[in-house]
């Protein structure tokens, strides 16, 4: 799927627009990476982009292109194929808690109170807030790299489970869950 989309004009002329489907991009990281080559050095870019609806779906992508414009674009389309249901309760936080990792990265969430926001720092809040999450709790433990723990993020979010889908592989009604 692009995330761009030529549209005509009058005259013959072609104008690019971005993809109606809903999803926001967020960059978050552009760094600047060398090759060492027989020649010099190659000069190209890395971009990791967090895309989502704000309604419970979100996707982390990252791409490298000789130009910071193309590699944002690349890592855009990589992170709609990579998006994953965020599970939520009726006031916008999580069921549970959950921690996951990712290379050296640990990211620990927790549900809050409604009306408490999202208290996160760095990546983290950026993945919760395009999910749409709006009370939440993120710590990240361990290492400060963007990617990893972008990726940890979603590493959690993946291990949580709605009470229905677990009332359901227990075999009781959703009532039974508190007792």
């Amino acid at each position: 799927m692009d995330s761009k989309v030529k549209k005509t004009t009058g005259f013959g002329k072609t104008k690019k627009e971005k993809a109606k489907d809903g999803f926001d991009d967020r960059v978050v990281q552009v760094k600047r990476v060398t090759k060492v080559v027989k020649g010099g050095k190659q000069l190209h870019f890395r971009a990791i982009v967090v895309v989502g609806d704000k309604k419970g779906q979100v996707g982390v992508g990252v791409g490298k292109a000789k130009e910071v414009i193309a590699a944002v674009q690349t890592s855009a389309v990589n992170a709609r194929r990579n998006i994953i249901t965020v599970p939520m309760t009726k006031y916008l936080t999580f069921p549970h808690r959950s921690e996951g990792d990712f290379g050296a990265a640990r990211v620990m969430l927790r549900p809050v109170a409604p009306g408490t926001g999202v208290i996160a720092g760095g990546v983290v809040r950026i993945v919760l807030e395009m999910a749409g999450v709006e009370n939440a709790l993120g710590k990240q433990l361990g290492s400060n790299n963007a990617l990893n723990n972008a990726r940890a993020t979603v590493v959690a979010v993946q291990q949580m489970r709605q009470f229905s889908e677990v009332a359901q592989d227990r075999g009781i009604p959703m009532e039974e869950l508190w007792k």
